[in-house]
C-alpha cells in the first residue's frame, strides 16, 4: 500500500526546505556573477582628474601615453599600469607637517613634502636653520613628462630625488655668498632674490675669494668727540664665495637640472631664520654694546650740556643787568623819539590837510573845465548838425522846385488844362468834406461899450435880460404867425 504525502507530513516539509534552499542558491550565485562582472568591467577603464599628470604605460606593446586633461580612458587589465603626478608641488622645508616622507591626507591639502628647515652654514662659519617653502609646476609637453617618467619612474621618487634634493643644494650653496652677521642684519631679501634665481636659471659657478665688506657702526665714544654720536663706515676682509663673470659680463652658471624636463619653479618663500646660538650670542652683544654706547654717549652729552645750562645761567644773570640798563637808557630814549614823533606828524598832517584842499580846488577846477569842455563840444555838435539839416532841407528844397519846374516845363502849353484839374480835385474834396455841413449865422449880437467889452456886473446881467425879452418876443412873433397862416 503506497504512503500518502501530505503539506504536513515530514516528506512535505523537507520538500519545501529543500525548494527554499535552491531557490537561495541561485540567488546568491546570480549575485556573485553580476558583482564579478561588475568588478572586471570596472579593470578595462581608468578616471583622470584636473591637476594631476597620467602617464599610461601598456606592457603589451611597450607603449607610453599622457593624459594631462580629466576623462576616461580606456586600460588592458593585468597588462597594464597608470602612473599618477600632481602638476604642481609644494616642498616645504619648516613648514607644516615638519616630517620626511610623504604627508598623510590631512597635511596634502597644504604641501607635498613637509621636511625639517634647511641647516645652512655661510661664509663665516656660521651656521643656521632657515625655513623655506617651493613651488614647482611640471611641464605641459608630452615628451618632456614621457622623459621624467623614464628617469623616476613615480612621483614620490621624483619629488625626493630630484625635487627636494635641488631646493636643498641651491640653499645651502647660496647661503655660502653671505656672511652671518650680513644675513641677519638684512641681507635676507637679497638672499632670497639669489636664492630663486639659482633655482630657475642655474646655480652660479662661483670660487672662494677674500672680499671687503662694508659696515655701518657707531663712532668710538670719546671726551674730546664731537662726533661720537654719529654712524660710520668700517670696512673689513671676510672669506666669500664670488659668482664668476664671462667676458660679457653675466654671471656663469651650472646647468640646471629641471630644465631637461620642463619643470618650473613658480614661488619661492624664506620663513624667519634662526641662527646658531654662538651667532645670535655675537649678535645679542653687538646690540648689548650699541645699546651701551648709546648710553655712554648720552650722558656724556648730559653732562656736556649740565656743564653749558650752568654757564648758561651766569651769561643770562649777567645778559639780564646789562639788559636791563639797556632798556632804561631806551626807554628814555624812545620818550624822546616818541615826542619828536608825535610833532613831526602834527606838522606832516597840516600839510596833508593843505595838500589835500590844493588838491580839492585843482579837481574841482578840472571838473568844471571838463564839463565847459564838453557842454562847447556839445554846442559845437549841436550847431553842426542844425548845419546839416538846414543844407539837407535846402538841398531837398532845391529838389523839389527843380522836379516842379521840370512838371510844369513838361506841361507847357497845356497849363490851362492842369489849371482846371487842379481846380476840378480842390473841389471834389471840398465836396466830400463840407457835404453835411450847416452853417446856421446867429441870430443876436450884444456888444459891450466902445471898448467891445462888459466892464460891470451890471452889464452882464443887463445883457442876459435883453437876450430873455428878445427870445420871448420871437416865439411871441413865431405864434401869430403860425395862427395867421392857420386862419
Amino acid at each position: 500500500m503506497s504512503e500518502v504525502v501530505t503539506p504536513d507530513s515530514p516528506k512535505g516539509r523537507l520538500g519545501r526546505l529543500l525548494a527554499r534552499g535552491g531557490a537561495m542558491m541561485r540567488y546568491t550565485l546570480a549575485g556573485i556573477l553580476f558583482l564579478t562582472g561588475g568588478l572586471m568591467l570596472t579593470t578595462f577603464w581608468f578616471q583622470t582628474d584636473a591637476g594631476y599628470t597620467y602617464v599610461y604605460q601598456n606592457n603589451i606593446t611597450g607603449q607610453l601615453s599622457v593624459y594631462t586633461e580629466p576623462g576616461i580612458h580606456f586600460r588592458i587589465p593585468g597588462f597594464s599600469r597608470v602612473f599618477e603626478y600632481k602638476q604642481v608641488m609644494t616642498i616645504s622645508f619648516g613648514g607644516e607637517g615638519d616630517h620626511d616622507g610623504p604627508l598623510d591626507s590631512f597635511s596634502r591639502n597644504y604641501s607635498t613634502r613637509g621636511l625639517e628647515p634647511i641647516s645652512v652654514r655661510f661664509a663665516d662659519t656660521y651656521t643656521g636653520l632657515l625655513p623655506t617653502t617651493f613651488r614647482f609646476k611640471l611641464s605641459s609637453d608630452p615628451e618632456r613628462i614621457l622623459q621624467m617618467h623614464r628617469e623616476f619612474r613615480n612621483f614620490d621618487n621624483l619629488v625626493d630625488a630630484l625635487l627636494v634634493k635641488n631646493a636643498r643644494n641651491v640653499t645651502v650653496i647660496t647661503a655660502t655668498q653671505y656672511t652671518g652677521e650680513e644675513f641677519f642684519q638684512g641681507g635676507l631679501n637679497q638672499f632670497k632674490a639669489k636664492l630663486e634665481d639659482q633655482l630657475r636659471n642655474g646655480i652660479y659657478i662661483t670660487e672662494r675669494r677674500q672680499v671687503e665688506i662694508e659696515q655701518t657702526d657707531l663712532a668710538p665714544v670719546g671726551l674730546d668727540q664731537s662726533d661720537s654720536n654719529k654712524l660710520q663706515s668700517t670696512k673689513q676682509l671676510v672669506w666669500k664665495t664670488v659668482p664668476l663673470l664671462d667676458d660679457n659680463g653675466a654671471v656663469r652658471r651650472q646647468p640646471n637640472p629641471l630644465d631637461q624636463y620642463g619643470i618650473e619653479v613658480t614661488q619661492v618663500t624664506v620663513g624667519d631664520p634662526v641662527p646658531e646660538a654662538q651667532l645670535n650670542t655675537l649678535l645679542t652683544d653687538k646690540k648689548r654694546l650699541v645699546a651701551e654706547r648709546i648710553r655712554t654717549i648720552q650722558e656724556q652729552e648730559t653732562a656736556r650740556a649740565q656743564a653749558k645750562t650752568e654757564q648758561l645761567k651766569k651769561e643770562i644773570e649777567r645778559t639780564r643787568a646789562v639788559q636791563d640798563a639797556q632798556r632804561e637808557k631806551e626807554l628814555a630814549v624812545i620818550a624822546q623819539q616818541r615826542e619828536v614823533e608825535v610833532a613831526r606828524q602834527i606838522a606832516e598832517r597840516e600839510l596833508v590837510e593843505q595838500r589835500k584842499k590844493k588838491d580839492v580846488a585843482a579837481v574841482e577846477k578840472e571838473k568844471e573845465l571838463a564839463v565847459a569842455e564838453a557842454n562847447r563840444n556839445i554846442q559845437k555838435a549841436n550847431a553842426e548838425a542844425a548845419k546839416f539839416e538846414a543844407e539837407a532841407i535846402r538841398e531837398k528844397g532845391q529838389a523839389e522846385a527843380e522836379v516842379t519846374k521840370a512838371k510844369y516845363a513838361a506841361l507847357g502849353a497845356n497849363q490851362v488844362i492842369y489849371l482846371a484839374e487842379i481846380r476840378r480835385d480842390i473841389a471834389r474834396v471840398m465836396y466830400e468834406n463840407l457835404k453835411d455841413f450847416t452853417v446856421q449865422m446867429p441870430r443876436n449880437l450884444i456888444t459891450g461899450d466902445a471898448q467891445g467889452g462888459l466892464n460891470t456886473n451890471l452889464d452882464v446881467i443887463s445883457a442876459f435880460a435883453a437876450l430873455g425879452l428878445m427870445e420871448k418876443g420871437g416865439k411871441l412873433a413865431e405864434g401869430d404867425a403860425s395862427g395867421a397862416d392857420n386862419r
